[in-house]
Parts: structure tokens; C-alpha cells; sequence
């Protein structure tokens, strides 16, 4: 037993699904043999060479994906989810309709920020609508796509700042993965977009990206760059990521009863969580 809040994202994948699944053994989509379907997007821009042609969304294809996630949510409930992120960052659908590079619509879906923005919008208002309201509801976005012609940091700031106004509990700010880009990687690379983004809104703002140490993270706090760090590939790596910054920094995380024993760190046991 545990008092962790738990949380679900929720994504569709857009134009990067019928894709080989990491367990295959390789990258890229999947051939008929392999069970491939139509993959859907804004526009029928494929993501690269050899990646299937997406169909573009039509008003009966809008309304649906917004009913999955709509439904989707509502099962996220129903299991006891806490809280839910939204995924609209890395080239997936919400984030290809926000972007420049696969969206070359000419309605009112494409084109301006306004007309790009207004699907993601679509969507998150419809989860919002029948997501609780004392649960947590948040939004993955791109703070930029690294290309020319991608979405900007400027334009990410106001797609934030327009979550913010219709009831976003925080804002995730990661970047890339709409089109192949050289990504600069170092410590701390994508916490300059989730700055700018806490510029433009009143809600917590969460870095993430090579925050590797505690210090790392808890410097991007003291500088007030972003009010929430995310570890992924950290936690992957090492399951006491959290418990071990918590020490290197000085406090300390309580850890669940049933798993205190195996909560050491150089032969030192962790605190335990007392119910």
C-alpha cells in the first residue's frame, strides 16, 4: 500500500503509428505483412521516406478521435488514475496538428497558430469536461520542433498560455520529434523553452530532458526556470532515483512498507513509510 498519486498519459500516435514495436527488434512502420493500417494526421504529409501516407482527418475522424480520448479518460478514472497528462509534444497527432511541418491544411484546422492550435483545444476541452476537476489535468507540449518551419518557442508559449485559460493544471515542455532534426543534447538542453513557457502562464510548468543529478534538477527549481522536473530515462535506469536525490539533497522520500528493505544505499536503509 502506497499513498503515490499515479497518473496516465493519454496519446494517439498520428502519423508515426502502424510502426515496428521496439520488442521487433527494429524501427520504423509496419509493411502489410506486418499488419499495417491507415495511419491518420492533419494533413497527408508522411513523416519521411519510406513511412506511410496518412490520411487526413475529416470532421467525422476529428470527432472521433476526440470521443476516444474523452472515453479514454473516463476509464482512467474509472481504474483510480490521479491525474492525466495529454500528449501533444514529439510528432504525435495533437502535436503534428500544432506544428507547421505536417500540418499544411488550408481550412480551418491549418495554416495561422489560431486555426493549428484549434484541434489540440478541441480535444483538451473535451477531457477537461469530464475529467475531475480536483484531479490533476496537464498537456505534454513542444517548446520547439528544432527545424525551420516548425513550431517556435514563441508560438509553444501561447498554446500554453491558452491550455492555462481553459482550466490546465500544468504544462510538460519537451521538444523534436515532428520531422529529423540535429538536437543539441546536453544537461538541462530543453529547460530554456519550459522558461519561456512559465513566462506566459500561472500554472506549474514542468522541465524535463538529460536532468541527470539532483543538483541538476534542483538547480532548474532555484533558478526559476520551471516549478516541476520530469525523470524518465533517470528512473528507468535506477528505480531509486527519488529516494537517492532525496539523500544526496538532504530530506528525505518515504518508502512503502513492503519495499523498505530493499531501500538501501551503500548498505544505509531509507525511511520507511509509516501509515
Amino acid at each position: 500500500f502506497s499513498d503515490i498519486r499515479i497518473g496516465i498519459q493519454l496519446s494517439h500516435a498520428g502519423r508515426k503509428s502502424s510502426a515496428r514495436s521496439p520488442r521487433s527488434g527494429g524501427r520504423g512502420p509496419l509493411t502489410p505483412d506486418d499488419g499495417a493500417w491507415q495511419t491518420v494526421a492533419p494533413s497527408a504529409v508522411p513523416l519521411g521516406a519510406n513511412w506511410h501516407t496518412p490520411a487526413a482527418l475529416d470532421a467525422v475522424g476529428r470527432a472521433k478521435v476526440v470521443d476516444d480520448f474523452v472515453q479514454a479518460a473516463r476509464r482512467a478514472d474509472r481504474i483510480g488514475a490521479d491525474a492525466i497528462e495529454l500528449h501533444a509534444a514529439h510528432g504525435y497527432l495533437l502535436s503534428s496538428f500544432l506544428s507547421p511541418i505536417a500540418n499544411v491544411r488550408t481550412d480551418e484546422y491549418g495554416g495561422s497558430l489560431q486555426n493549428r492550435m484549434r484541434f489540440p483545444l478541441e480535444v483538451f476541452e473535451a477531457v477537461r469536461a469530464v475529467w475531475p476537476r480536483e484531479k490533476a489535468l496537464g498537456v505534454r507540449i513542444n517548446g520547439t520542433d528544432w527545424v525551420y518551419g516548425g513550431i517556435t518557442p514563441e508560438e509553444a508559449a501561447v498554446f500554453a498560455g491558452e491550455l492555462d485559460a481553459r482550466g490546465c493544471d500544468f504544462i510538460d515542455v519537451s521538444s523534436g520529434g515532428n520531422a529529423p532534426a540535429s538536437i543539441p543534447l546536453h544537461t538541462g538542453y530543453q529547460v530554456p523553452f519550459a522558461a519561456a513557457v512559465r513566462q506566459a502562464v500561472t500554472i506549474p510548468v514542468m522541465a524535463v530532458g538529460l536532468i541527470r543529478t539532483a543538483e541538476d534538477a534542483q538547480r532548474v527549481l532555484d533558478d526559476g526556470h520551471a516549478d516541476l522536473i520530469g525523470v524518465g530515462r533517470g528512473h528507468l535506469h535506477n528505480p531509486h532515483w527519488t529516494w537517492e536525490a532525496a539523500e544526496d539533497l538532504g530530506t528525505s522520500v518515504p518508502v512503502p512498507y513492503q519495499y523498505a528493505r530493499a531501500a538501501t544505499r551503500a548498505g544505509r536503509p531509507v525511511e520507511r513509510y509509516v501509515k
